[in-house]
């Protein structure tokens, strides 16, 4: 089924040095940019990290140091990747937890804004899980009847989230309605404040703890309780975003 837009959609796949949202850094993007009108663009970059890619990354993705050495930096192509990104939404296989994060983590390393506060993100895997909870390639054998080949390749992996959204969309018709809005708040596992999900939002639209010792606790109370818990996440090992959003509301929060 063809997707119904009214905001271009980018559906993108990141090949990266690892897992860790915070330490990790991007080695090849991919992205399909598909306009209202069907118009699609589709670009290939692999990224010089500026760090060494670990053997069992480059195990699963195929790249390795020698690869990008002589490539870009994030830092040098963030400004036209905000531009081509900007007023878009987003789509991806696993995107909500990892590959958005990361992105805008790298942005901001970068010192470039980016701003998806408007922005719609549907992240088919989670669509998936709720409705059939697979895999990537068993997702594309089972919605699409084809073996995905060049598995890991994020552009392969790009195109078939693409081709299974729509799939998705033909199989579930009473289950999903063919509008961004929707797949992405049905494509929610939580409702994120920041992007890594360390703090997600109740049912009153009160932020809440989704970590630690203080999982499940308004932040408002904590940081009251907890004088010294805003420094210890300042100076642990999280997202620059999530560090960003804590520092947002703790003035927030001294303002009421």
């Amino acid at each position: 089924m063809k997707l119904n837009l009214k905001n271009p959609i980018i559906f993108f796949d990141l090949e990266t040095t690892g897992i860790d949202v915070a330490k990790d850094r991007i080695v090849e993007i991919c992205y399909i940019k598909i306009e209202p009108n069907g118009n699609e663009e589709s670009r290939s970059m692999r990224i010089n990290p500026t760090v060494h890619i670990p053997e069992q990354s480059s195990a699963i993705h195929g790249i390795y140091d020698a690869d990008v050495q002589d490539c870009p930096t994030f830092k040098e192509i963030a400004p036209s990747l905000a531009e081509t990104f900007k007023g878009c939404d987003l789509a991806g296989f696993n995107s909500n937890r990892f590959d958005i994060p990361l992105l805008v983590e790298e942005f901001m390393r970068a010192g470039v804004l980016i701003d998806l506060s408007k922005r719609k993100f549907v992240d088919v895997q989670n669509i998936y899980h709720k409705l059939e909870r697979r895999t990537l390639i068993a997702a594309y054998k089972y919605y699409c009847g084809k073996d995905l080949e060049n598995a890991h390749s994020a552009l392969a992996d790009t195109r078939a989230t693409y081709e299974v959204l729509q799939a998705q969309l033909d199989k579930y018709p009473n289950d999903l309605k063919n509008d961004i809005e929707f797949l992405s708040d049905f494509s929610q596992m939580t409702r994120n404040v920041d992007f890594a999900g360390r703090l997600i939002y109740n049912e009153n639209g009160e932020e809440i703890v989704n970590f630690g010792k203080y999982k499940g606790k308004r932040l408002k109370d904590v940081f009251k309780a907890d004088p010294s818990y805003y420094a210890w996440v300042q100076n642990a090992d999280f997202a620059l975003n999530t560090k960003y959003v804590f520092t947002q509301l703790r003035l927030k929060y001294a303002a009421e």
